[in-house]
């Protein structure tokens, strides 16, 4: 069996890199209520049946390989890595389609292979995708979400979402609206044009008090309040261009439902017909500016200067790669959106009432401390635990200022075993 490279963490931050080969592996292929297709991997001991199993899924990423794995089998639980339909692709994601999928994975745990307990585990942006689903779950059908923000299907209260027994929010965001809202370069002052900027809300001007990396930059507090109300002001300004192009293809359909459409002439239907298709993609330039990646004065932890993507965010904020950087309106408005998604922890873990786990890690360079202490305060859980762990970034490998510790992943998994143990025996 081929072994994973040295670097493999640096390489797939991810997975894990080699894996037991005695351990059961399971390819999984899923159909929603929908149709919509998913696919996973259930790991399982060589011998014995667990009772419990840990599902973990991200709304696009890989998780199929997901580092934690290996660690949940060999404390005896089942894994199921599980992968969306929107793998590898955020471009046209809706957080509601999501849901079906999860409710399709929790049913087959369930009812197909028969687990007493299910253990939601969501890491990065699968907490918040968790924390909506269980929320929708638990609210009585009729009460539910009725359309993603940009309107059209699904409707959540026409399905059937079982729930689960146990949520862990590990290195979770509050949202991937509310994550990239905190990234955007409030400098930006035409959606149109990447390089047209407001000098006096460029972080990344050395007037504004930037240093180039690793120095560390220093904002001043008026400058910290305007560019945070520039960063909502430029959400909402895309905001609204979603939902101009939304309306658009709505008055291209409301047009081919007209009783004299059918003997309009070819001219006439072929418009709107195809502006009924929506062919629109917004591109989203300069997603890699939030304040606290160069200052380590706001939030202070044991972070280092730099974001998750790249050291030098005040050159990936001009690269071609980015979160959210190229969407349809429907899926800025359900996903990227931080004031019109409603995949939020603010709104929906008040409504997680299952144990629950909340974990940070020290060094993360994206989901800060404030961020973990909010989640676990926002909880609704009676039974809920709070973890942070050193010397580890955003993917649970060694970084920050205490990064000398070693390899956060043997510390981090003692702690999730552990919990879930004490709450659902393998």
């Amino acid at each position: 069996m081929p072994k994973a490279p040295a670097d493999y963490q640096l390489r797939y931050p991810i997975d894990f890199g080699d894996i037991d080969p005695s351990i059961r592996q399971r390819p999984v292929q899923l159909y929603a209520a929908d149709f919509g297709k998913s696919r996973g991997i259930l790991y399982t001991p060589l011998t014995g049946k667990p009772r419990t199993v840990v599902i973990m899924a991200h709304p696009r990423a890989d998780f199929s390989t997901h580092y934690s794995i290996p660690f949940w089998v060999e404390a005896g639980f089942a894994a199921f890595g599980f992968n969306t339909r929107y793998l590898n692709n955020d471009a046209m994601m809706l957080h509601e389609n999501l849901l079906l999928d999860l409710a399709a994975g929790i049913r087959f745990l369930r009812d197909e292979e028969g687990f007493e307990k299910i253990v939601m585990l969501g890491n990065s942006g699968g907490g918040s995708l968790f924390a909506y689903y269980d929320s929708q779950a638990r609210t009585p059908a009729g009460n539910r979400v009725t359309a993603p923000p940009g309107g059209g299907p699904p409707d959540l209260n026409k399905f059937d979402l079982p729930s689960a027994d146990g949520y862990i929010a590990l290195a979770a965001h509050s949202g991937q609206g509310m994550v990239l809202m905190s990234c955007l370069d409030a400098a930006v002052v035409d959606e149109s044009l990447p390089l047209a900027s407001d000098p006096l809300l460029d972080m990344y001007d050395e007037r504004n008090g930037f240093k180039t990396p690793p120095a560390t930059s220093h904002f001043s507090k008026d400058f910290v309040e305007r560019y945070r109300a520039a960063q909502v002001a430029r959400c909402a300004r895309i905001d609204a261009i979603a939902r101009r192009h939304i309306a658009d293809a709505n008055h291209g359909r409301a047009a081919m439902r007209a009783p004299e459409f059918a003997a309009s002439i070819a001219d006439n239907r072929n418009y709107h017909t195809r502006r009924a298709m929506a062919p629109r993609y917004m591109i989203v330039y300069r997603t890699q500016a939030n304040l606290n990646y160069l200052d380590l004065s706001i939030d202070p932890s044991e972070r280092a200067v730099g974001s998750i993507i790249s050291p030098r965010p005040d050159l990936a904020n001009y690269s071609a790669f980015g979160l959210g950087r190229i969407v349809t309106p429907d899926a800025w408005l359900s996903t990227w959106s931080g004031l019109s998604s409603w995949a939020k922890m603010a709104s929906n873990l008040p409504k997680v009432t299952v144990p629950t786990l909340v974990v940070g890690a020290n060094g993360d360079q994206d989901i800060f401390i404030s961020d973990v202490h909010g989640e676990f305060e926002a909880s609704g859980a009676s039974d809920k635990t709070l973890a942070f762990i050193e010397g580890a970034d955003h993917f649970m490998r060694a970084g920050g200022a205490k990064a000398h510790l070693g390899d956060p992943r043997p510390r981090l998994m003692k702690i999730l075993t552990d919990w879930t143990r004490d709450r659902f025996a393998p």
